[in-house]
Parts: C-alpha cells; sequence; structure tokens
C-alpha cells in the first residue's frame, strides 16, 4: 500500500525526514507547503510534487493519507487542529507548541478524532537507546544528568521566548523526553537560567544558561544543563543514567555502559530518522500505533516538565507537574464541549 505524505513546512528538520521517507518504498512525497514557496518548491521539484505557501490550500487541492509538520514552536497556527476534524494522521516535529494552552486544546482536538500521531522525538529510536533500556531493565535508576552544551543556532525565531521558549524548550527537550522514557514521568521541578555572554545579540530574550533538579514519581532524581554560549563549538549532548550495577552513556552517537570491572564503548548506530518515520508510516498503513515511540499525548508531558523549569527560573519556586496538565476528566469534558 502507498502512503501519499504532505509536508507542512519545508526547511530545516523537515530535510531529514524528506531524506529518510525518500527510502520508504511505500511514501509517496507528492506535496509541500511553505511560507516561503521556494523552499517548497524545491523541494517539490525532487518528487515532482506539487507547491503551496497555504497549508489549507494544499489540503483542499490534494488527498493526503498522512501530512508531516515541521515548523518552528510559535508556528503552529492551527495546522494540528484542522489535520485532526479531517481525520488525517500527522506526525509532528518536536517541541509540539511553545505554550502549555496551546497544547492541552490540540491534545483535546486528537484525542476526538483519534487518528493516528507521532511526535519527533527521534533519540527514543536510537539503538543505543534501545540497548540502554535492554541493560536497564534488571536495575534501579537513581539518576540521570543530562546535557546540551553547544552555540546558538542562527535563526532569529530561536533566541526569542515568546517564540521558541528558549534552549531548554526547543533543543533539550530531547534529553528530558529521554530521561522520561527510562524514568517515567517528573513529579517535580526547579530550575535556575541566566544570560552570562549573550544579552548584546540582538533580540536575544532566551538566557544562555540554565540547570533544572527534578524529582521523578519513581524516586529517581536528575538535573539538566544547557548553554548555548559556545562561540564556534559544540561541548557535549547527552544522558547519563547512574544504576547500582551500571553508568550507562548515551552521547549522541557513542553508548557507553560502564561497570565495576570493564568499559564497554560502542560508536556509530542506526539512522533515527528513518525509525521514526518507518514507524509512522507503518501505523499509517496498519492502523496499529504500537510502534510509536511518543505520541503527542506522550509528548504534552516533556513540554510541561520544560514549561515548568522556565516558570520556576522566574518565580523561584519549585513546581509540581501534575498542577499543570489537566487529567482524563478534565480531557472527557473538554471533547464534550467541542463536540
Amino acid at each position: 500500500m502507498s502512503v501519499k505524505v504532505g509536508f507542512i513546512g519545508a526547511g530545516g528538520i523537515a530535510g531529514a525526514h524528506i531524506d529518510a521517507l525518500s527510502k520508504i518504498p511505500e511514501a509517496q512525497l507528492i506535496a509541500f507547503s511553505d511560507v516561503d514557496i521556494q523552499r517548497a518548491q524545491t523541494q517539490a521539484n525532487r518528487f515532482n510534487g506539487k507547491a503551496y505557501s497555504s497549508y489549507l490550500q494544499m489540503l483542499n487541492d490534494v488527498n493526503l493519507d498522512c501530512v508531516y509538520i515541521c515548523v518552528p514552536p510559535h508556528a503552529h497556527v492551527g495546522q494540528e487542529e484542522e489535520l485532526a476534524n479531517r481525520h488525517i494522521p500527522f506526525f509532528i516535529e518536536k517541541p509540539i507548541s511553545n505554550t502549555l494552552e496551546h497544547a492541552i486544546d490540540i491534545e483535546c482536538a486528537v484525542k476526538k478524532s483519534g487518528i493516528i500521531n507521532s511526535v519527533g522525538y527521534h533519540w527514543r529510536y536510537m539503538s543505543h537507546t534501545r540497548q540502554a533500556k535492554e541493560r536497564l531493565q534488571s536495575t534501579t535508576i537513581g539518576m540521570v544528568l543530562g546535557y546540551w552544551m553547544g552555540g546558538m543556532p542562527g535563526v532569529d525565531w530561536w533566541r526569542r521566548i515568546d517564540q521558541s521558549g528558549g534552549q531548554l524548550v526547543e533543543q533539550t527537550t530531547h534529553i528530558v523526553d529521554l530521561a522520561r522514557y527510562f524514568c517515567g514521568e517528573v513529579k517535580e521541578v526547579y530550575a535556575a537560567m541566566a544570560t552570562r555572554s549573550l544579552s548584546d545579540v540582538p533580540n536575544f530574550t532566551v538566557t544562555d544558561v540554565g540547570s533544572i533538579s527534578v524529582k521523578f514519581a519513581n524516586g529517581a532524581v536528575g538535573s539538566f544543563s544547557n548553554t548555548c554560549l559556545l562561540k564556534g563549538f559544540g561541548y557535549t549532548v547527552g544522558l547519563h543514567i547512574v544504576s547500582p550495577d551500571v553508568v550507562v552513556e548515551i552521547d549522541g552517537g557513542q553508548y557507553r555502559e560502564i561497570t565495576a570491572d570493564r568499559t564497554m564503548t560502542l560508536t556509530g548506530g542506526n539512522n533515527p530518522y528513518f525509525e521514526e518515520d518507518r514507524a509512522f508510516i507503518e501505523a499509517v498503513i496498519s492502523k496499529d500505533k504500537s510502534g510509536i515511540r511518543s505520541s503527542y499525548t506522550d509528548a504534552l508531558k516533556t513540554l510541561a516538565v520544560t514549561l515548568a523549569a522556565n516558570q520556576s527560573a522566574k518565580t523561584g519556586g519549585v513546581v509540581d507537574i501534575a498542577s499543570l496538565l489537566p487529567d482524563e476528566t478534565t480531557l472527557k469534558l473538554n471533547n464534550a464541549l467541542r463536540g
């Protein structure tokens, strides 16, 4: 069965998914929309597809089996709700929004429609992640240490807190999500953030250093540190997981297990973009969501942690995650009101 795929947003991260999908025989890339029509046209030319400057025009013109949403956090302005209303499955890149209120509204629309959906937390699909998951099954995770240390991305929207949400929400979210994948839900968050070096950058309203401490519901603790002030080089990106028997380190393309008597290091690994895209396409075909490792419902919980950290850094207090997310009764009520 072939799957007709459309894209909302054709720049940046969309390229990674387009390249991966081009290697999946069932995926037919036939339509691309972008506010910059030239970007859409460039991708459309690769596949003899159609280009649009309006995603609504694309949806009205082409019969699509699924849609990829690859836009910045602030640019989610009704695409998901429109797709849910049309019962079209979608894949959305992280972060799913830059406000929790908007993400919760989308969650209600997604639940009401029941459509297949997936979120681009590709670290969950790494072969190293699978190996770590298997290695840690028989032990108790005590703590996690996460890092995203690098430079500032060049796009203007990234440095605006009202558009990107800041580095933790837009980049380090991958590491927070990976920690949730291993440890379960976060219960409490405390954060400290500051601008130490980049205050002279035009339109810079995010912070350039930050650190958050979390307490998981299962009793484990964790910390995540990030910075975007490094000039011309990156330092480290990854997650270290500490247990009584083994320390597991996942640092991008490198995996390490450290025990009392040996250290094992693996490099390389699979293409996680291909794996998450294949899982989504297979789910669209089979209607079986079991291969999808991050749904919109799950990604909403990661967003809550990162936005709670922003709130904590602003107020100086500890934020309880449960106070930010509606329970199932509230979601059902919202769905009923929408109906």
